[in-house]
């Protein structure tokens, strides 16, 4: 594509954000009707009947409460932070690039893990910095590298816990180890996208530190144990200070009249919440154990999907494409710098034994 020369230069230069293959794509490329949805790390039990009915109920007719005063209280309650430290975004991914909004400045620098959520150097490059990509240890972030790699023209870094795409995670003393190194002037972003399915012990709550750290601000999202992927609906938690400023940048009514009462019903919903993580164990479990008997390495991981090694005896992008063929959608990783690898998001029991099915069936096709 030929694009116009009268713009940036360096949003020209980027690669756009790749979702994964939604179903109606697949039937109207292949033909192929009942696909199975493992690729973009939503929640496969939907929404309770709290959240349903709250939506039902939401005006239509008028725009949003533009300060989200209603779930900003429900929030407070329930994270024990006062409501000015909330901002709500479309989205965590809102908040994310509010931030290196905010932060970046031209040529100042942010620092990334190598292995990261591609929309990190994406925020960092659209506001006119320069990214710093520091290699990953044993596919999960290098903290002591990380902050080794900060210099006096570095403004912003992120981090993800657990991280997407390997599902690696880092525990509480770790984090707290690493903001103890960072300087006050550098902000710190850490997402928390797939925190409520954490069950490993040490798993640091990133909330609890962002008073004793100013320069911390962590995201969150309703999109994943929640299951309001479609709703767009996030926050940040941080300082006073930089709420403020994130909230200078927002767009105004970025959190519609559906999402807004669709997360506060969610939020009260914790039975919900427990049984999506219960579920989501007991699937990692039959995943793995799948992944096992096919004699195929993976990346432990504590969120909601795992990420499996194909590569040297199978390519990953023919095994990806013949799934395709078999239904089953799951999410290449070439792009994240994984290219022997494919993410697969736990499912519903059924759609972990029809993946895992086309999977063996792929394999002895194409090895």
């Amino acid at each position: 594509m030929n694009l116009p020369t009268n713009v940036n230069a360096r949003i020209a230069g980027l690669n756009p954000y790749q979702p994964g293959k939604p179903v109606e794509e697949l039937m109207r490329e292949r033909g192929v009707a009942n696909a199975v949805k493992l690729a973009s790390n939503e929640n496969p039990r939907g929404p309770g009947p709290r959240v349903l009915k709250a939506m039902a109920n939401a005006d239509l007719s008028r725009y949003p409460d533009g300060t989200g005063f209603r779930l900003k209280a429900a929030l407070s309650e329930h994270l024990g932070v006062d409501t000015a430290r909330i901002t709500l975004g479309n989205g965590s991914n809102d908040v994310l690039d509010l931030a290196a909004r905010v932060a970046v400045s031209p040529g100042t620098r942010g620092v990334i893990d190598e292995h990261c959520f591609v929309v990190y150097p994406l925020a960092i490059t659209a506001a006119n910095g320069i990214v710093t990509r520091v290699p990953s240890r044993q596919w999960g972030h290098d903290l002591a590298a990380m902050a080794a790699a900060i210099d006096e023209r570095t403004r912003i870094v992120y981090l993800a816990n657990p991280n997407n795409p390997t599902g690696t995670w880092f525990d509480h003393a770790s984090l707290d180890a690493f903001l103890d190194a960072v300087p006050k002037d550098v902000w710190v972003v850490l997402d928390e996208a797939y925190a409520e399915y954490v069950t490993e012990p040490g798993y640091p709550d990133g909330i609890r530190l962002v008073e004793r750290h100013p320069n911390l601000i962590v995201t969150r999202t309703f999109s994943k144990i929640h299951a309001l992927a479609a709703l767009r609906i996030g926050y940040g938690v941080s300082s006073p200070e930089f709420a403020d400023l994130l909230n200078r940048v927002r767009q105004p009514f970025n959190a519609n009249s559906l999402a807004l009462a669709a997360a506060e019903a969610a939020l009260g919903d914790t039975e919900h919440a427990a049984e999506s993580r219960r579920l989501n164990g007991e699937g990692m479990a039959r995943l793995v154990e799948g992944f096992t008997a096919l004699s195929l390495e993976w990346i432990p991981s504590a969120g909601n999907f795992v990420t499996v090694r194909l590569g040297p005896d199978h390519d990953a992008a023919t095994v990806y494409d013949t799934l395709l063929d078999d239904g089953v959608i799951v999410r290449p990783v070439a792009n994240y710098g994984m290219p022997e690898h494919l993410r697969v998001t736990v499912g519903l029991p059924d759609e972990n034994e029809r993946f895992l099915d086309a999977l063996a069936r792929t394999l002895e096709r194409t090895g």
